[in-house]
């Protein structure tokens, strides 16, 4: 763990800043997990380690499945509903382990959304060659309390979820850990840190927005204006634009495609909002999850037919995405963008006259029985902490991703803490995307913080950082990725 706490706000200004989230200095420290078992069996032999973090109070085995290098267990792990008041009740919250040796560094991997039940490896992971602890967020399904008391979800009680999984793992593996996750994942990793900066050895955050105001998203507005080429922008623009001219056969087609799949549109309210929805996400989409290259297969709008501007929309958009069946999985996404997190509000003018409901909020998208409340100044709490006591952390954006738009920045007060952008990349940027030197630095960064490079390493330039490379090689499977699943929504 870090030793340099320095940085940190003085207590009173710590609750003070804290005032929108509900957070009082009573309830500054979640409830900690209890002493893990003895770690040893037998005559002095090492207990097996399943067996050892087995013994962990509140943990229990759901499945262990084979890879070859690794132990990989599924596990559930008993927390609180209510951190501040651990009293009131648990639930159980799945998290993965993917095990290579307690002498390697351990990585502490979220997506913001449900776990991989799959062995895989994230790439500090990768670089650092090391052990990896993934955790489902809270009310994702099934790691959700029953019944759902929804003001438990936020920031803060998410957390304190982490710092309790790290305090019970870290008996065990107790050298140098780090954060990281992408997207909501990447949020999430400066929200624990923001709360729990004494946990982390590192933290590495890819493609985190950063939604410090949420009524002003002019930001996206000049991003969407500029992003890629002109001639690409057109492309999409008119592809938007006659999707919605031709509304009436494209919603017939929309009517058969949900009486097939079974899709129902209670939480949005009509076919014809979720239809809105779906087209007006279109150019956002593609810019999130595709390439500059991919433009080419954008069609003509004036030549298309209604199944080419059909097919074009679902596969960048998806038409199912605002169903009541798409929508019940990222139920807890869209509750907390709509109280926390904030959400952009696009003005797309070239749709201006054809638009019916304008970029439609996250309480759309939330049943009604749920009720919201915007939090203003959570994110702004978060933000001007990153500026002044960011320590050993990293954030990573894609230069053609929009929700780069608004990133976190590095202010005065923070140390050892970088902002990198990948050239040309969208959401699914990384390290490995960055420019040469600039990859380099971040992985002997990174390495310095797992405490697994020479600490000739600790003031890495370009010049010398070259040498820096990942310690685990590559693997096709581990380290696939599903960047639609571990995305924010568009």
């Amino acid at each position: 763990m870090r030793k340099t706490l320095g940085r940190l706000l003085p207590l009173t200004a710590l609750i003070g800043a804290l005032g929108a989230t509900g957070l009082t200095a009573q309830a500054a420290t979640a409830a900690e997990p209890a002493a893990a078992a003895p770690t040893t069996a037998g005559q002095g032999t090492t207990a097996d380690i399943k067996d050892r973090i087995l013994a962990i109070p509140g943990m229990s085995l759901i499945e262990e499945k084979p890879y070859p290098g690794y132990r990989f267990f599924v596990l559930n792990y008993e927390q609180p509903i209510d951190h501040r008041q651990p009293s009131k009740g648990t639930f159980k919250q799945r998290i993965t382990l993917l095990h290579k040796d307690e002498s390697r560094p351990t990585v502490f991997y979220t997506s913001g959304y449900n776990v991989n039940t799959n062995p895989r490896r994230a790439e500090p992971t990768t670089i650092v060659d090391g052990n990896q602890v993934s955790m489902e967020y809270r009310f994702f399904n099934p790691s959700r309390p029953d019944p759902a008391d929804w003001s438990k979800l936020d920031i803060w009680q998410a957390a304190s979820d982490q710092h309790r999984i790290f305090t019970a793992l870290k008996k065990i593996y107790t050298k140098n850990w780090l954060a990281t996750g992408g997207s909501k994942g990447g949020m999430t990793a400066t929200y624990f840190e923001r709360f729990y900066p004494r946990d982390m050895d590192g933290v590495v955050a890819y493609v985190a927005p950063n939604d410090v105001v949420n009524k002003e998203d002019s930001a996206y507005d000049r991003f969407l204006s500029k992003v890629g080429t002109k001639e690409c922008r057109d492309k999409l623009a008119a592809v938007q634009r006659e999707a919605l001219v031709r509304r009436e056969p494209l919603e017939a087609k929309y009517k058969e495609a949900a009486a097939a799949g079974g899709w129902t549109f209670n939480t949005v309210g009509s076919l014809d909002k979720a239809f809105e929805a779906v087209v007006l996400d279109y150019t956002w989409a593609f810019w999130q999850y595709s390439l500059l290259s991919d433009c080419a297969a954008i069609p003509d709008a004036r030549t298309a037919t209604d199944q080419q501007i059909w097919d074009s929309v679902d596969t960048v958009s998806g038409f199912s995405a605002y169903t009541d069946q798409g929508l019940e999985t990222f139920t807890p996404y869209y509750y907390q963008a709509g109280t926390q997190l904030g959400s952009p509000d696009i003005k797309q003018p070239w749709l201006k006259d054809l638009s019916r409901y304008g970029y439609q909020p996250p309480r759309d998208f939330v049943p009604r029985d749920i009720p919201m409340t915007f939090q203003p100044g959570v994110m702004a709490d978060v933000d001007n902490w990153v500026k002044n006591n960011a320590h050993q952390m990293l954030f990573v954006y894609g230069q053609n991703d929009p929700w780069g738009a608004e990133p976190f920045h590095i202010g005065y007060g923070a140390t050892d803490s970088y902002v990198m952008i990948a050239p040309g990349a969208n959401h699914g940027a990384n390290v490995a995307k960055l420019q040469d030197g600039e990859k380099a630095l971040a992985t002997a960064r990174i390495l310095q913080w797992a405490g697994v490079a020479p600490a000739a390493n600790v003031f890495a330039t370009q010049k010398t950082a070259p040498q820096a490379a990942p310690l685990a090689a590559p693997d096709p499977e581990l380290d696939r990725t599903d960047l639609r699943h571990d995305s924010l929504r568009p």
